[in-house]
C-alpha cells in the first residue's frame, strides 16, 4: 500500500508544483509553441520515469531502432495505465496520446495532457470522434507523433480486443509510418492486484514501421487487423 500512497502523492505534488510552469506555457504558447512542447514533453517523461522507479519495476525496451526520425503513429496493445507511463518514458520527441473523453474532466491533469498535445476521444459520438481523428492527422503533419490504443479500452485478459479501424486513418491520411508497440507486464504493476502496486518486469517492443501507402488495397482495408496481428506476433515471442 505504501507504493500506492507515494505514487499518488508524487502525481499530486507534480501537478500542483508545476502549475506556474503550466501557466507560463499557456501564456507564451503562441510565440514559443515548439519550445514549450519540447520542454513539456521532457518534463512529463521525467515524472513518468520517477513513477516507474517508485513502483520498483524494471523496463526492457527493444526495437527502438525501428522508429524513424520523423513523426509516427504509435499503435499499442492496452493492458494498463502503466502502458502510457512506460511507453512515453521509452520514446523521444513530442508525442500526444488519444485518450478517452472522461479524462478531460480531471483538473490539472487534463491541462498537462493538452500541453503535450493529447486529444480526447468521445467514443459515443461519431461526429466528435471524427474531429479527434482529423486533429490527430494535423498533429502528425505538423511534426508531433501520436499514440493510440485501438482496442478502445483496457483488455481484462491476455487476449487483445479487436482494433478500431477508424484510428488507422491518422496514418493513412498523414502519410506517416505506423509503429506497432507490444506491452507485456504492465498490468502486473497495478491492475492485477488493485489497490496494491507491486514491482514488475515491463517489456516494450517497437516493431518495424508500416507505411499504409505502400500496402495493397486489401491490406489497407483491414489495416487495424493487420497491425493487431503484428503486435500479437511480437507478444508471442516475449518471455
Amino acid at each position: 500500500m505504501i507504493r500506492v500512497i507515494i505514487v499518488a502523492l508524487l502525481i499530486i505534488l507534480y501537478l500542483v508544483l508545476t502549475l506556474p510552469v503550466m501557466l507560463f506555457f499557456k501564456c507564451t504558447n503562441e510565440k514559443h509553441k515548439e519550445r514549450n512542447d519540447r520542454i513539456a514533453s521532457s518534463m512529463v517523461r521525467w515524472i513518468f520515469r520517477v513513477l516507474l522507479k517508485v513502483t520498483g519495476s524494471t523496463v526492457t525496451v527493444t526495437g527502438r531502432e525501428n522508429i524513424p526520425d520523423e513523426p509516427v503513429l504509435y499503435v499499442g496493445n492496452h493492458r494498463s495505465y502503466f502502458d502510457i507511463v512506460s511507453g512515453y518514458a521509452a520514446i523521444d520527441g513530442c508525442c500526444g496520446f488519444v485518450a478517452k473523453k472522461e479524462m478531460e474532466k480531471i483538473p490539472l491533469l487534463a491541462s498537462w495532457m493538452r500541453l503535450i498535445s493529447c486529444l480526447f476521444l468521445d467514443r459515443q459520438n461519431v461526429k466528435e470522434g471524427l474531429k479527434t481523428i482529423l486533429a490527430a492527422i494535423d498533429l502528425v503533419k505538423n511534426g508531433t507523433s501520436v499514440w493510440i490504443f485501438p482496442e478502445g479500452t483496457r483488455s481484462q485478459n491476455e487476449e487483445m480486443l479487436e482494433f478500431k479501424e477508424g484510428s488507422m486513418k491518422i496514418a493513412e491520411k498523414s502519410g506517416c509510418a505506423i509503429i506497432p508497440v507490444a506491452f507485456k507486464g504492465t498490468d502486473d504493476v497495478f491492475e492485477k492486484h488493485v489497490p496494491f502496486i507491486r514491482p514488475s518486469h515491463i517489456q516494450i517492443q517497437f516493431g518495424e514501421p508500416v507505411y499504409p501507402r505502400q500496402l495493397s488495397r486489401e491490406e489497407k482495408k483491414f489495416l487495424g487487423a493487420g497491425i493487431r496481428t503484428r503486435i500479437q506476433n511480437m507478444l508471442d515471442t516475449m518471455e
